[in-house]
């Protein structure tokens, strides 16, 4: 018998369009998308993308997911989130063993990972952060602003040497650079689910301030990255607010405490586009 010689990817050869191979890239970037997610990311409705409507949208988006299933390039999480009146697009997914060996493959990367059912506060905290990214990239997709840099975990992480030559790794959730004809907006994005106490917080923060204080990153793009928390809601911006406030070791002017509503204010701080 003629042993059996094909890639460990082969499966999906010449069955995965432009589109899909982009829709596994995202997952693979971001570790856990929804449906919606995924539908404004790749068949966007009006006013951001040629769909008519986001129900004609989502179904579109649901088609291709399910045929990428099939093929076992994507997995849907057992858990759902949203309850039953969200229908399909709160669905979750994530990158699937076929998936994963096609883009490990197609990059040369010989690291196998381990795709496992996350946890609920895993799933939660990175659903909001890939709510952060999704609005950026929607809005920058209609030419809201340009959007020059967006890295998320692992890519935006910072390692650095401490003033006693101890390593430290400063491990923001989202590196955003935004821009308009004539501004640049550079953020660091810590995306909070009121589940750490407020000593964690400053911790943080700290870190932050440590880094900021070696000069790495200011050399690097001339300006160091407002530190933005986005929180659940007023209450919990308030507490983070004044925790920062009142410790003497952190300069408060390099962190913003904002609610999800003020996104886009304080990452891409430019006026609307005129028609």
């Amino acid at each position: 018998m003629t042993p059996d010689t094909r890639s460990p990817h082969a499966s999906l050869d010449g069955h995965l369009t432009d589109r899909d191979v982009r829709i596994l890239e995202d997952l693979q970037r971001y570790r856990l998308l929804t449906t919606r997610h995924l539908q404004r990311l790749h068949f966007a409705a009006t006013p951001f993308g040629s769909h008519t409507s986001v129900p004609g949208a989502t179904r579109a988006t649901t088609r291709v997911l399910g045929r990428l299933e099939t093929r076992g390039a994507i997995v849907r999480l057992q858990r759902r989130i949203g309850g039953v009146k969200h229908g399909s697009a709160l669905t979750v997914w994530q990158l699937g063993p076929a998936g994963d060996r096609y883009l490990r493959a197609r990059s040369g990367d010989t690291t196998r990972r381990r795709y496992l059912e996350p946890s609920r506060t895993f799933l939660a905290h990175t659903l909001a952060v890939a709510d952060v990214a999704v609005l950026l990239l929607e809005r920058s997709s209609a030419r809201h602003f340009d959007l020059l840099e967006l890295e998320p975990e692992p890519e935006c992480w910072r390692p650095f040497t401490g003033a006693g030559g101890e390593q430290i790794s400063l491990k923001p959730d989202l590196l955003a650079v935004t821009a308009d004809p004539s501004t640049e907006t550079h953020s660091f994005v810590e995306v909070d689910r009121a589940t750490e106490h407020l000593p964690k917080i400053i911790r943080k923060c700290l870190v932050y301030q440590r880094y900021h204080d070696t000069g790495i990153e200011q050399q690097r793009r001339g300006v160091f990255p407002a530190v933005i928390w986005i929180v659940p809601d007023a209450t919990r911006a308030i507490k983070i607010r004044d925790a920062i406030a009142g410790d003497a070791r952190l300069d408060a002017g390099l962190f913003w405490t904002i609610t999800p509503d003020q996104t886009l204010a304080h990452l891409a701080p430019y006026p609307a586009p005129t028609i």
